[in-house]
């Protein structure tokens, strides 16, 4: 996992405190990172980044 890299994709996206689920998407997309990366990336993140209107239980 490339902390660094999704740090610099969530303050390109102003993503602080919450992302949603399309956006976590788009993300992944868009800088080829893998969901599961993102995932645990909120979750270690402190403060932890909220994950919100999540689709299909993809990220938890």
């Amino acid at each position: 996992m490339d902390n660094e890299k999704i740090q610099k994709a969530f303050e390109a996206h102003g993503i602080e405190g919450e992302i949603t689920c399309p956006q976590a998407f788009e993300i992944s997309e868009k800088y080829n990172i893998p969901k599961m990366d993102i995932a645990r990336y909120c979750n270690q993140h402190e403060p932890r980044i909220k994950i919100r209107s999540c689709q299909l239980g993809c990220f938890r």
